[in-house]
């Protein structure tokens, strides 16, 4: 699938982030991220462009970094390990919950078909759309709204990304996946315990496969 053009960087980095971003991209690799479409989606996007300016030089270490509103943008690796486990069967149709600042959006938007994505906060969605727009991520929907109810409207879905963690599953979210294979990967449990976990439904049956332990932000009810 053809990527959009990434619009070079206006905010001091210049042609270094170039370098950090291979940088990361092989630190991504010796921890065991393998598909070259993810990886290269690590190289050509801009992560220094999602946070605050004051926050820049530190894009491209892998940490999660602040975004404001006690929310965070994810550390690089969790975010590939995530793409990695939902791409591993080709899903066209994403339901992502948790925007954010709309990172997680933007690596996956050019390996998929179409991606609707959900965020309670409705400053932070409207700094993600700008980004998007500038990026020219033209697959992607966006709703302010109750990431617990997910979106039927769209449903059923190849696959479902949480960026947040409940603690325990919606099951309206695993009701929305597509009855022969639809996979959803998540971080599920407290602040503290969580586990990522990919969940693949094969009719009524549910498979869950533990991808290692993670620490995210809580999902919350609600939007505001």
């Amino acid at each position: 699938m053809n990527q959009p053009a990434i619009p070079q960087a206006s905010r001091g980095i210049g042609m270094t982030s170039a370098r950090t971003r291979e940088r990361l991209v092989q630190r991504l690799r010796e921890q065991g991220i393998h598909n070259e479409a993810v990886l290269e989606r690590f190289r050509v996007l801009l992560r220094h462009e999602f946070v605050d300016e004051a926050l820049a030089t530190r894009a491209y270490e892998d940490n999660a970094l602040p975004i404001g509103l006690g929310q965070t943008i994810s550390q690089p690796y969790i975010v590939a390990r995530m793409t990695e486990a939902l791409l591993e069967h080709a899903p066209r149709k994403v339901l992502e919950i948790g925007t954010g600042c709309g990172y997680q959006t933007a690596v996956l938007s050019p390996l998929v078909v179409s991606i609707y994505t959900i965020e309670r906060i409705g400053v932070l969605l409207d700094k993600a759309r700008q980004r998007f727009k500038d990026l020219q991520l033209r697959n992607i929907t966006i709703r302010h709204g109750d990431g617990f109810k997910g979106w039927v409207a769209h449903a059923p879905y190849d696959a479902i990304l949480m960026a947040a963690a409940p603690r325990a599953m919606p099951r309206a979210l695993l009701d929305q996946l597509l009855p022969n294979g639809g996979r959803l990967v998540a971080p599920v449990g407290p602040e503290g315990r969580q586990e990522l976990v990919r969940i693949t439904r094969k009719g009524d049956e549910l498979q869950t496969e533990k991808l290692g332990i993670v620490s995210f932000v809580p999902l919350v009810k609600g939007f505001r």
